[in-house]
């Protein structure tokens, strides 16, 4: 039950190795911490105890669970670890090598097969990460001779793959064609135009206006990459995303995703042209010089895959349930900005104005992280709720009652 105690572990340490002082060389990492923790950024370490679900285990207390991403509830689903433990034992558990030598298994195999029927197209590449997706795939599009234009609003692995290119970089704001098309306008000089950007934003949960950034790409003869991580398995009538849901396949020409979120398992994964597939595997460089995840993880996600064809209701039923609590916490006048997922920020503008109704949350059972600077612009501190299928109508209808005593 929320709120209540959980089970402690009492195989575990008891404690924590005494910490003892920097190396003088390292001492210049006090003052950072000091200076973090006076601004309300320095973030605690937490550990889960158990598995991710619709209630989770946090320092000792249980609690209902929107600080996870795992949206339609398969994270801690048994047919995923049966899935994982039958892929771990025929394959073994470690890949032990790059793709590019011995690393790359049967499951890869599979589920890049299975992700590119999936989204509807010709091939896939699966990534140790997500994170290392972006990166890899934005520095092997664009060099030092190209341009990019990315949303201000784009995750950090999309920020830090333009600043890897080296290419020259234009920010536009938030979702506004008229100012990427302008940038657009300036970089004709360019050898290539690169546009990117997320198609539903982790930290404000709105969505990318796909059909104008194709548009516009088209008009400039741009290339358009996306990244789905947030959207795979919510949207579409297959659960392959909002590229899917918006039909604007034919004018999107790379697409990024992630396997961690909706579908419960790890790694990323990068789709399109098989052409651009084979050439990317001899330019991207972190999926060049990594070790290839898990066989067992690659399992998981294949098995994760084929249920998310199978269970549309899910995914229904999540964006129902997201539509219903936005449209309470807007009827109760808090700042949710232009949130219409199941990402919902409610924005209360210092760092420490969002760890402090986080805490007045997990008082009332419900762990709702803060998030601050640098995930979010200065100004702009919210907790962040993340929807699952796993929530019932009565938790979110209690977690909106709660928000609204506490965050108006």
């Amino acid at each position: 039950m929320a709120g209540m105690p959980c089970r402690i572990d009492t195989s575990a340490p008891a404690a924590a190795p005494s910490v003892g002082p920097l190396p003088e060389a390292l001492a210049w990492i006090e003052g950072e911490i000091d200076a973090l923790r006076a601004a309300g950024l320095e973030r605690p370490a937490r550990v889960r105890e158990g598995r991710q679900a619709g209630e989770v285990c946090l320092d000792g207390r249980t609690l209902v669970n929107f600080g996870s991403n795992d949206y339609l509830g398969y994270a801690g689903d048994v047919r995923l670890t049966k899935a994982a433990s039958k892929g771990s034992c025929a394959e073994g558990f470690g890949a032990g090598a790059s793709p590019l030598v011995s690393g790359h298994s049967q499951a890869h195999e599979v589920l890049e097969l299975s992700l590119a029927r999936l989204l509807g197209v010709e091939a896939a590449l699966v990534f140790p990460s997500g994170y290392a997706a972006n990166t890899a795939t934005i520095a092997a599009l664009a060099g030092a001779e190209d341009f990019i234009a990315s949303d201000e609003r784009n995750h950090a692995s999309i920020i830090d793959g333009c600043r890897l290119s080296r290419a020259r970089i234009g920010i536009f704001p938030h979702r506004d064609l008229a100012a990427l098309d302008a940038l657009l306008t300036t970089a004709r000089d360019a050898r290539r135009r690169l546009i990117v950007t997320d198609t539903l934003f982790s930290m404000d949960g709105t969505i990318a206006p796909l059909a104008g950034l194709a548009d516009l790409a088209r008009k400039h003869s741009a290339m358009l990459l996306v990244d789905e991580a947030h959207a795979t398995g919510v949207f579409g009538a297959r659960g392959s995303g909002l590229v899917e849901e918006t039909a604007t396949a034919d004018g999107v020409h790379v697409r990024v995703g992630t396997l961690s979120k909706a579908l419960g398992a790890a790694g990323g994964f990068v789709a399109g042209n098989a052409t651009f597939i084979h050439w990317l595997r001899h330019k991207a460089r972190a999926w060049m010089f990594s070790t290839a995840h898990p066989p067992g993880v690659a399992a998981a996600a294949t098995r994760a895959i084929a249920l998310v064809e199978q269970e549309p209701d899910r995914r229904r039923d999540l964006v129902v349930r997201a539509a219903d609590f936005t449209a309470r916490l807007r009827h109760a006048g808090l700042d949710i900005g232009g949130a219409e997922a199941q990402i919902v920020p409610v924005i209360v503008g210092a760092p420490h104005a969002a760890v402090n109704l986080a805490e007045q949350l997990f008082d009332e059972g419900f762990f709702v992280p803060a998030i601050r600077p640098p995930s979010v612009p200065a100004g702009g501190s919210l907790v962040r709720v993340s929807l699952s299928w796993l929530h019932e109508p009565r938790d979110l209808a209690r977690l909106a009652k709660v928000l609204a005593a506490h965050a108006c």
